[in-house]
């Protein structure tokens, strides 16, 4: 995915792309999630991609 996702942004715009594993439990994801939501803004994630977990 990190790879179509660089030709995307080549000529689009994302909104930023959060990769939650298969193996996360329901609450790590949640806490994980908040974390993110708490600690960054919008305008940070625009093109981003991040895995989590971290």
């Amino acid at each position: 995915m990190p790879a179509e996702f660089g030709q995307f942004i080549m000529s689009q715009t994302s909104s930023g792309v959060l990769i939650l594993s298969k193996n996360l439990s329901i609450s790590d994801a949640i806490e994980a999630l908040i974390l993110v939501w708490e600690v960054s803004t919008a305008e940070e994630w625009v093109n981003q991609i991040m895995s989590i977990p971290f």
